[in-house]
């Protein structure tokens, strides 16, 4: 006869590991959810991991990892590992591969039918003035790989995407040699993030601000967001469109009142978030990692 404390055994023994390569706020509030669900997790630093591509036994005895990496490349390559040896992540290497790159995100948004502003891709500057003349001012050019609205560029007129065109080229790393280039939303000072977990939108904030970028980690305020039916469906398709699992979704409004998926963040920081939406949001991500954990157990 099944032990009727099977469950609970599991909880105990199970093991988690979190991937990181900084200890932020966020890991820190993870950990001590783990800790109040009576459950240990591992924290690996990837700097200092080493990978053996013909020795996985090191890696074999986790239930599950939980991503957690600043780096995008430093993650990428950590879950590419982890995938290639059938061990479970949060999120997976396809997730962090799509929301990683923003030309991947348009095109799985696109390809998924979720609205999204309008994109074109250039690969020369020449190409990319061309491109930006097509669509008409104003455009945002954003870098393909970046987070926290750095490097973005509101352009407004032909000088203004000369210079800027220049400018990015002479640069010549992988952040500018691609050349990504949006339609200018109107949004009225602020646009929505939403954060799903699993099958579930669990809460969302709005981000206010005067500057046209309304990242919190360019100043942003956050304000609760109540989540109603088509805020809760476009959430769920952007998610299920990129792969999945843990994410959070940044909505615009345009000037007629219809939503937008801007972009999906694969390992999105919610520590400004918890207060104003009142929801645990590391508990909830904590609550689907056990889960996780358990169904690989």
């Amino acid at each position: 006869m099944e032990s009727p404390f099977l469950f609970f055994e599991k909880k105990v023994v199970m093991k988690i590991g979190i991937l990181y390569s900084r200890v932020r706020k966020e890991e820190k509030m993870l950990m001590e959810a783990f800790q109040q669900r009576d459950v240990d997790v591992d924290m690996i630093d990837v700097r200092d991991a080493i990978f053996d591509l013909h020795n996985d036994a090191q890696w074999r005895s986790y239930d599950v990892f939980l991503e957690r990496c600043i780096s995008h490349s430093q993650a990428q390559t950590v879950l590419e590992v982890f995938e290639s040896w059938g061990i479970p992540c949060i999120n997976t290497a396809h997730t962090a591969r799509v929301c990683g790159d923003k030309k991947n995100t348009s095109l799985a948004l696109i390809k998924n039918n979720v609205p999204t502003p309008r994109v074109k891709i250039a690969l020369t500057p020449e190409s990319a003035l061309a491109a930006i003349e097509e669509m008409g001012y104003p455009v945002v050019l954003k870098p393909a790989i970046g987070s926290w609205g750095r490097l973005l560029a509101l352009v407004t007129c032909r000088e203004a995407a000369e210079a800027i065109v220049e400018h990015k080229s002479t640069l010549g790393s992988v952040q500018h040699s691609i050349f990504y280039i949006q339609e200018y939303i109107q949004k009225a000072g602020r646009d929505i993030r939403t954060f799903v977990v699993g099958n579930e939108t669990i809460c969302g904030i709005t981000r206010n601000s005067e500057h046209w970028i309304t990242n919190t980690a360019r100043g942003g305020i956050a304000d609760n967001c109540p989540i109603t039916p088509e805020i809760n469906r476009l959430s769920l398709a952007a998610a299920q469109a990129v792969g999945g699992g843990i994410v959070a979704v940044d909505l615009m409004e345009d000037p007629q009142g219809r939503l937008l998926v801007n972009e999906v963040n694969y390992t999105m920081e919610f520590k400004n978030s918890v207060a104003p939406t009142g929801v645990d949001i590391p508990g909830k991500m904590a609550d689907y990692v056990i889960q996780t954990a358990n169904i690989n157990y």
